[in-house]
């Protein structure tokens, strides 16, 4: 994940960049430097070719990272390509909030080969009450217009999908309809970021399951629909993990995360969804000026993870769910006095969920075998 620019055109209530424990964004350049992007393009290429890797996927994010402006992210993506050589396939993409995308945007993305996905958090009104401009409008049309460009036929190939942050507040269904109104390729739900120190919006320390009972109601609407498309990345994740395959999500699964960030300034850290935790809880101490992507993989930040149920908190090693939930999302498990060493602070709604999803899996798989 390489962050292009450090701002943003919008002040979404629940954004962990700007609204959360750390506020190093204040410091950061607001957008990458041409020496940087060199920089970090040369340690990706590096890396690949070191390891023979077959493909890299780079994501560019922000902040919002279409403030750059076209002309910037077509040098990113050419120096990108001019680094990685053709024996690795370079996977591009970037994550926008949608208000910027425009015939002017998306013609570089395209001559880039830079795929795009975009948050929208459901219907107008839902999605309003909290992605909005700094002036207090909300961004819902703007963002509609942009993705209804996007999916049109001359940019329909770079249309990756959308991501749409949990709100109890809004109806499930409501929600699921109106992001399938876009037609997207794929849809993903996010359970907003929070721990045991800074509980999500709704998440009681108790046994009560909201965010597990609005994704059942969504889950059993889709499943049941005849095509089950677009796909659900949090529930076909589930779905592989329950039938014994390996998720490619970081918040499914027992491998830990793949993603190194580089910030505006080039300082390398670990996912950024740690900002949510405390000041400083994604740093290493490291930059691409000065280190390698194998000084990466062997910083104690990284190394320290371990794949497999070993390596999850103590007290989920034992729970029949772990290889599925895989402990729950690592920033979502910080507390103050024990770290990381605990389940996920939505753990109770991610036994739930699986719980859920994996009866109604059992119950066709005994049907097709004929089980009584």
């Amino acid at each position: 994940m390489v962050k292009i620019h450090s701002r943003c055109n919008l002040a979404c209530t629940y954004c962990y960049v700007y609204e959360m424990a750390d506020q190093s964004w204040k410091v950061k350049p607001t957008q990458i430097s041409s020496t940087v992007i060199r920089k970090t393009a040369a340690r990706i290429g590096e890396y690949a070719e070191t390891h023979g890797l077959s493909d890299v996927r780079v994501i560019l994010h922000g902040g919002e990272p279409l403030l750059v402006g076209p002309k910037t992210l077509g040098y990113i993506a050419e120096q990108m390509r001019l680094q990685v050589k053709p024996s690795t396939v370079l996977h591009l993409s970037l994550q926008t909030n949608g208000t910027l995308l425009s015939t002017g945007s998306l013609d570089v993305l395209a001559d880039s080969g830079i795929s795009v996905s975009v948050s929208v958090d459901g219907d107008e009104d839902d999605h309003d009450r909290r992605r909005r401009y700094r002036g207090g409008r909300g961004s819902y049309r703007t963002v509609a217009a942009g993705i209804e460009l996007l999916r049109s036929a001359r940019y329909r190939s770079l249309y990756r999908g959308v991501l749409c942050t949990i709100d109890l507040r809004n109806d499930p269904l409501r929600t699921y309809e109106a992001l399938l109104a876009f037609s997207p390729p794929q849809m993903d739900f996010l359970l907003p970021h929070g721990n045991w120190t800074t509980p999500p919006p709704g998440r009681l320390k108790d046994a009560s399951t909201p965010y597990a009972d609005w994704l059942r109601s969504m889950f059993d609407h889709w499943y049941g629909s005849a095509s089950r498309q677009p796909g659900v990345r949090i529930f076909t994740e589930i779905i592989h993990a329950l039938l014994g395959g390996t998720p490619r999500s970081e918040v499914i699964g027992v491998e830990p995360t793949s993603i190194v960030v580089v910030e505006t300034d080039g300082t390398i850290e670990q996912v950024d969804a740690l900002k949510s935790a405390y000041s400083g809880a994604a740093a290493t101490g490291l930059n691409v000026e000065e280190n390698s992507f194998d000084d990466v993989a062997e910083h104690s930040a990284f190394a320290s993870q371990i794949p497999g149920i070993e390596g999850l908190p103590n007290t989920c090693q034992a729970c029949k769910l772990a290889v599925v939930c895989g402990g729950g999302y690592y920033p979502h498990r910080y507390q103050e006095q024990t770290g990381f060493n605990n389940p996920s602070v939505y753990c109770a709604d991610l036994q739930a969920l699986i719980g859920h999803i994996r009866n109604r899996i059992m119950s066709d798989l005994s049907k097709v075998r004929g089980d009584t």
